[in-house]
């Protein structure tokens, strides 16, 4: 484990690495938190035929010990948690048990819900194997399913006791759901490090070409940042900065409630996010027009979606923003931007001016 990168989560008694690197996934050194106790690995269709037999050599398991997920968005229910819970009571796993989470979100989502509630919570650890997993979802404890009625409302905040990010895993990637995760990247630029955000303008090629040295350096610095807001908020309490790693998120998930989960990949919808609140924040002043440019720009240079989709109007985000997690005291709070790199929990932004972002957003 040479090539590793290690960073830190701080959170006292519960605080655990992330394990970064090139192959590192299937070795047996990984996971020395996995050591001599009961294991179970919660995986799905496309990633199972890919890593599943490097994981259970390196774990010293068989597939008697697995679990395979359906893939996609649209399985992450109550009744896939459901299904995971009554396999792990079948298979006896005792408290002192660990789940080991082998894919994307989704399956880190449900994988650390179950871990959560399964004997009131047993450990588990992260395997993420999309960019969006590894920059994003698979840090910080925040777990769950998504409800018909909106995205992740229900769930639990449950850390893991590792993370292990292969950038190996990366390079059978469908390249949409690279772009994808290259939406959360974007965003900590925006919302937390102007200098990341010139890295990503000046080398996106080399992110695109899956260069391993490019992928392990943006894995790093996202996951620093995570690590460091997590460490100061948690359980994203109150006005807490914790908040602030929702850039986009408000107006993404208004579209992945509108189109049903799994027509817009979470990344694509975080991505259309995040020019709306770039456009939001300049028509405040918050920002200039260049800047938001810039952001739109990178976005688009990256493949991704810079609208919303066709037929969504500003009535259908209205209706679908008043349900986000953010709302207080039946006030809608938005993540806004002051700056490029500098990010704000914003309940004071002029209505008016969100309705003419959301008009101009879905113009046809």
């Amino acid at each position: 484990m040479n090539n590793t990168r290690v960073l830190k989560v701080e959170l006292g008694a519960r605080s655990y690495p992330i394990r970064i690197g090139k192959g590192i996934a299937g070795g047996d050194s990984a996971y020395p938190e996995a050591q001599g106790r009961p294991l179970r690995v919660i995986t799905d269709s496309n990633v199972a035929p890919l890593y599943l037999d490097a994981l259970l050599s390196a774990l010293d398991i068989g597939r008697d010990s697995v679990f395979v997920l359906n893939a996609g968005e649209t399985n992450k229910t109550w009744d896939s948690a459901g299904d995971i819970l009554d396999w792990l009571l079948a298979s006896r796993l005792s408290r002192d048990g660990c789940l080991v989470a082998l894919g994307g979100g989704v399956v880190g989502d449900l994988a650390g819900f179950c871990a959560a509630i399964y004997q009131r919570g047993i450990d588990f650890i992260q395997v993420p194997t999309t960019l969006l997993a590894q920059v994003d979802s698979s840090v910080g404890g925040k777990t769950g399913v998504n409800h018909a009625r909106g995205k992740n409302m229900v769930g639990a905040f449950h850390q893991p006791l590792a993370v292990i990010a292969d950038t190996d895993s990366l390079k059978t990637l469908p390249r949409r759901e690279l772009l994808a995760g290259l939406a959360e990247v974007i965003k900590y630029g925006m919302l937390a490090d102007s200098l990341l955000f010139e890295w990503l303008e000046n080398n996106l090629d080399r992110i695109l070409a899956l260069d391993s040295n490019a992928l392990a350096e943006i894995i790093e610095r996202c996951c620093a940042i995570k690590a460091r807001i997590v460490g100061l908020d948690e359980r994203e309490t109150g006005s807490g900065p914790r908040a602030l790693l929702n850039l986009g998120h408000t107006f993404g998930h208004a579209i992945e409630t509108h189109t049903g989960y799994g027509e817009w990949l979470h990344g694509e919808a975080v991505a259309t996010g995040l020019c709306l609140a770039a456009d939001l924040s300049a028509r405040h002043g918050w920002i200039t027009d260049a800047v938001a440019a810039r952001c739109v720009a990178l976005i688009a240079r990256s493949g991704l979606p810079v609208k919303p989709p066709a037929g969504m109007r500003a009535a259908d985000f209205r209706n679908l923003m008043g349900l986000d997690k953010k709302v207080q005291n039946g006030k809608l709070r938005l993540i806004l931007l002051r700056g490029l790199g500098d990010a704000i929990l914003s309940s004071d932004f002029d209505a008016e001016l969100l309705d003419e972002t959301l008009q101009a957003a879905c113009a046809v």
